[in-house]
């Protein structure tokens, strides 16, 4: 089990990984990040209302499932958004240059961070 600051160390290692944050997004509020290259308050604020917005999507059509991750594809970078699913309201988020990083291997890497992380 790891702590969030190894947790955040840990997403670092993928190739081309440039920030990462741990979001509570009940308040939009950052827990833990690290890397440099862009506003990880804002990122963390808008993609608070990117996971709101698609729980809010999901029970308006009646979908009884959960988010495994969600993807936003840039011209440079790619951004992954994953819910942990043992603690309900928070989400891991990962951002990528897409010229340096491989997307399956890094949400292979989002997928095995999340189940470890003790919050």
């Amino acid at each position: 089990m790891a702590n969030i600051k190894q947790s955040m160390e840990e997403l670092m290692t993928c190739d081309g990984a440039t920030c990462a944050a741990l979001v509570d997004s009940s308040s939009g509020m950052i827990l833990g990040q690290i890397g440099s290259g862009m506003d990880l308050e804002v990122a963390a604020a808008g993609n608070t209302e990117v996971v709101r917005a698609k729980l809010k999507t999901m029970r308006e059509l009646g979908l009884n499932d959960v988010i495994e991750d969600i993807l936003i594809t840039l011209g440079k970078q790619y951004h992954i958004i994953r819910p942990m699913a043992r603690k309900e309201g928070l989400f891991v988020y990962l951002v990528l240059d897409k010229n340096k990083s491989n997307l399956a291997l890094a949400r292979r890497k989002v997928v095995d961070v999340e189940k470890e992380m003790v919050v």
